[in-house]
């Protein structure tokens, strides 16, 4: 999914919609559409996106600085994060299949793996602390692709053949937000896939086995399935999608889990259709992102109001250490 019009990036902290909710928009002076997004603190922030565009802001979203990787200007930049000011990871969507580390904040970017199949894909990263980190992407081979790095992202190498996924016919991932892959604690991993199967894939030893749940959400065509997860804590969690071919289904796109994702549940009231990215503020309060709305639960994800009726907005996230939570996107999305 691309976007040939100028993008829009809007700015809330939480403190705010604990309060009176109130979004601050950003206008972005590039063509790109905004989906790796990083926010490190209440400071430093960092997004990714189509032809090759990077921007950071050090000053908590007031003001940003963009500029094309070059060489890469027709990339694009959906799987970002950002460890300091200085540190940051990008991967591009499509093949070859390309990770790019920069320590300059990003003047410069030196490649650290490159995989040249027609079938590469990646669809997010994450990290477990500053050394131990993950990507995840598409099937090759059948099995799902998953790189992992010891050393912050300088290096990264393959895991072996049977600590990755065999997925199903027609079942893939979705690189919407770069949220359908979670790192937690300092082991934990939970994966979603969509597609014709779709699936929530969950290790506590950093991969070396795999327990696999099926959430009841819509799911049997291309377009279909999880397209982010969130999780409060070890057994609560929100995974959010639905299809993004036809976005008419009013139910089956947000479901709830509190027992680690054996069993799931509908909210009382669901958000207003697909959404592509759901993001914890607090332990009560949530939101959702979707490229024809935003909305905010103040109950956990059970029941859903409308925030925003601003249409174009894939990802949200907030602050690592810190209250500051961004929204990005483009300004009138499309296919």
């Amino acid at each position: 999914m691309r976007s040939q019009v100028s993008t829009l990036i809007l700015l809330f902290a939480t403190f705010v919609l604990q309060a009176q909710s109130r979004l601050v928009p950003f206008e972005v002076p590039v063509q790109s559409s905004f989906r790796g997004l990083s926010v490190i603190d209440d400071q430093v922030a960092w997004v990714s996106g189509s032809q090759g565009w990077v921007g950071k802001s050090l000053d908590g979203g007031v003001t940003w600085q963009f500029a094309q990787v070059a060489g890469f200007e027709k990339s694009d930049f959906r799987s970002l994060y950002a460890f300091s000011a200085d540190v940051a990871m990008i991967a591009n969507a499509g093949s070859p299949a390309t990770v790019l580390r920069t320590t300059d904040g990003g003047k410069t970017w030196a490649t650290v793996y490159t995989l040249d199949h027609p079938d590469a894909f990646m669809d997010g990263i994450d990290f477990w602390n500053d050394t131990e980190g993950i990507i995840y992407g598409d099937a090759i081979d059948k099995r799902m692709l998953l790189l992992a790095t010891h050393d912050g992202g300088k290096t990264w190498k393959e895991l072996p053949e049977a600590q990755r996924p065999l997925l199903s016919e027609g079942e893939g991932s979705f690189a919407g937000s770069g949220t359908g892959i979670r790192c937690y604690d300092q082991s934990r991993l939970l994966i979603s896939t969509g597609g014709k199967v779709s699936r929530l894939l969950t290790t506590s030893n950093l991969g070396k086995s795999w327990k696999v749940y099926s959430p009841p959400i819509i799911q049997g065509e291309s377009g279909t399935g999880i397209f982010s997860l969130a999780f409060r804590d070890a057994r609560n969690g929100i995974v959010v999608g639905g299809n993004y071919v036809s976005d008419t289904l009013a139910t089956q796109h947000i479901l709830l889990t509190n027992d680690s994702g054996a069993t799931w549940t509908q909210p009382a009231t669901p958000t207003r259709g697909y959404r592509e990215c759901v993001e914890y503020i607090s332990n009560t309060q949530v939101v959702a992102a979707g490229p024809k709305g935003i909305d905010i639960s103040n109950n956990g994800g059970l029941d859903w109001a409308p925030l925003s009726d601003q249409p174009g907005y894939h990802v949200v996230r907030k602050a690592r250490k810190g209250n500051l939570v961004i929204l990005a996107g483009n300004k009138n999305w499309r296919c």
